[in-house]
């Protein structure tokens, strides 16, 4: 596993991506206490957050890569501000995340990765029975995260806690950070 070094002077971008049902913004929420406690102040975004806020209501693939740049936009102006920030978005586009890994010098990739069919067979994400286009995984093609720094496999025969404390272990291994 490769460490990164962090600037103590900004805050970290913790940039979690995976398919519509993964269990991104289950993971994050419950990770986001342990991360604020080790590492400073944190906030939680997901994507439906954000697309509530400013009413995003497209979802073609242009669009969805046009909110991706916006929401790395809107993680760095934060992270500038010595917050971290803890966002659980698709994000599926290697143009964000090269945007990520260039303007924020305090990133954290983590790839949450589940199988679609699986998501589907359960029953984890009502999108996939709901709408039949513009859905990642299904008809718009996922640019799957290449060299993420972590990668939780979500097989879902372990529970959202379980998943949570491996993530925050990863995270551990991963950060080199002065604690405060």
């Amino acid at each position: 596993m490769k460490k990164i070094k962090l600037n103590n002077n900004k805050g970290i971008l913790f940039w979690i991506t995976g398919l519509a049902g993964s269990g991104k913004t289950s993971i994050a929420r419950e990770v986001k206490s342990k991360i604020s406690e080790s590492f400073g102040p944190t906030i939680l975004v997901s994507g439906d957050d954000m697309r509530k806020i400013f009413d995003l209501t497209k979802y073609s693939q242009n669009e969805r890569l046009k909110n991706a740049i916006n929401f790395s936009k809107y993680s760095e102006f934060i992270t500038n501000q010595k917050i971290n920030v803890i966002f659980a978005n698709i994000g599926m586009f290697d143009k964000a995340r090269k945007r990520n890994r260039l303007r924020i010098q305090n990133y954290l990739e983590i790839y949450i990765k589940a199988n679609l069919k699986k998501i589907i067979k359960i029953g984890k994400k009502n999108i996939y029975k709901k709408f039949n286009k513009n859905i990642v995984g299904r008809d718009i093609v996922p640019e799957l995260p290449k060299s993420p720094d972590i990668i939780i496999h979500n097989q879902f025969n372990k529970n959202i806690k379980e998943l949570s404390k491996e993530l925050f272990k990863k995270i551990e291994k991963t950060i080199i950070w002065k604690k405060k």
